[in-house]
């Protein structure tokens, strides 16, 4: 992926240069398409204050390329337009080479729209000329122009960037005025117009020094061969070295121009077609038409589980819970030992023992008995009398004589009394002396009250 320009524009590719920066194919992360981005390289203060001019262009028309938004990060700043894949008209003479003088009028035609608009917001481009004319990729179809790259453009009545006697342009499309240093005007503009459909109708760049002496020596010249008589007249009022004798307005040139078409001739049916093409050339890997491309993540695989050894005894299941370890053993020598892992051998001189399952509260209780534990060395094993060979001592001998004599004998089992009926408390009374006193002393009252009746 390339980098991210302000956290919106996604550098992707170059597919230009300039002279004070490069243009960029981006992908804008916000609108969700692809722009051509122009990045200021240079950080000088005349630059910047062009750049500040050039993007604060905005020129809705469908034959001019205009800034539309911008960004700055850092020490770098870009302007984004849209993206025109066609290549520039330096593009379509180097495939075609000189162009059909029908084509050639459609193409100015667009031109002369393009830059009345431009006019109309009182800007003066100033760098007319085939490198910053683009084309859409529109195959065989209907040509679509767009005047692009206002570096260099200035309003009438702003303060110049330059020097009076300092010529901004490309040479060889200058105006007779520009060279005298006189202020940028629309004839200018569209004197660059007409060295352009020279160039068009004659597949190489005009000699407009040459041109301009002509004119002055003797006039408006005949056409040249190739070139139409209508169509000639359009453009001769274009190349006029006098900018008072020259088409005034792009508006007039196109009326002029749309009249001169009307009596050319209809092209031929050998008249090959013009096909634009797109120029800039597939996107790189990582994007496609609708911006990056995401690989969606693959879920990982579970490792397999290890296989078993010879042996061992099989995995616990998953979701089953494991019982609790049995308890240590100690043999009569005072030696400590714990169970081995399921399905190991015991060691040497020990056999293996029953035992009853190691029960808790709160775990299953399994349905086979668990692993017996080993004994230590020269213990007796209760369930078999030791076999030849296997080291023992007399003591653990006796132990296992004295066992198969005297069997343990099972505990009972353990009986719950029933549960006792409920005890009803009562509230104690006196104790035996204290009421019998009470007694003999009610009973002495009653006597005293007798006699004391009988004497009155």
């Amino acid at each position: 992926m390339g980098e991210v320009f302000a956290g919106r524009y996604e550098l992707i590719d170059p597919i230009g240069r300039g002279g004070v920066g490069a243009v960029w194919r981006a992908w804008d992360h916000r609108r969700r398409r692809y722009v051509a981005a122009k990045v200021l390289q240079q950080s000088d203060a005349h630059t910047l204050l062009r750049f500040v001019r050039e993007q604060a262009l905005r020129i809705e028309h469908p034959h001019v390329l205009a800034p539309a938004s911008w960004a700055a990060d850092d020490d770098k700043v870009l302007f984004t337009m849209d993206l025109v894949s066609g290549g520039s008209l330096a593009h379509v003479i180097g495939d075609y080479g000189p162009l059909p003088p029908r084509f050639v009028c459609l193409l100015l035609d667009q031109l002369l729209s393009g830059l009345s608009t431009v006019h109309a917001e009182g800007v003066v481009h100033r760098d007319i000329k085939p490198a910053n004319i683009l084309m859409e990729a529109t195959g065989t179809g209907r040509p679509h122009l767009r005047l692009s790259d206002f570096g260099i453009s200035m309003r009438k009545g702003e303060p110049r960037l330059t020097e009076t006697n300092y010529v901004v342009g490309t040479p060889g499309y200058f105006a007779p005025e520009q060279m005298m240093g006189a202020e940028p005007d629309f004839p200018a503009d569209l004197f660059a117009v007409g060295l352009v459909a020279l160039y068009l109708l004659r597949g190489q760049k005009p000699d407009s020094q040459a041109l301009v002496e002509h004119f002055a020596e003797h006039g408006t010249p005949s056409a040249p061969s190739g070139i139409p008589e209508p169509l000639w007249q359009v453009l001769a009022g274009l190349l006029q070295p006098d900018p008072h004798a020259r088409f005034r307005t792009a508006t007039g040139a196109r009326k002029a121009l749309t009249a001169a078409v009307e009596m050319l001739p209809e092209p031929g049916p050998d008249d090959e077609p013009v096909e634009v093409f797109d120029q800039i050339g597939p996107l790189p890997e990582g994007f496609g038409p609708d911006g990056p491309v995401t690989v969606p993540q693959q879920p990982a695989e579970p490792a397999p589980a290890p296989a078993p050894a010879p042996g061992a005894a099989p995995a616990q299941p998953s979701g089953q819970q494991a019982y609790p370890p049995p308890p240590v053993s100690m043999s009569e020598t005072g030696s400590f030992h714990l169970a081995p892992p399921p399905g190991a051998a015991p060691p040497p001189g020990v056999a293996p023992q029953q035992q009853q399952p190691y029960a808790q509260p709160g775990f299953p209780q399994p349905s086979a008995p668990v692993d017996p534990l080993p004994y230590a060395a020269g213990a007796p094993n209760p369930s078999q009398a030791p076999t030849s060979g296997v080291p023992h001592d007399p003591a653990a001998t006796r132990a296992y004589t004295a066992q198969q004599q005297h069997p343990p004998v099972p505990a009972p089992p353990v009986q719950h009394a029933a549960p006792h009926a409920p005890v009803r408390r009562t509230r104690p009374g006196p104790p035996p002396k204290v009421a019998a006193g009470v007694l003999v002393l009610a009973l002495i009252c009653f006597a005293v009250g007798i006699w004391a009746l009988t004497q009155v």
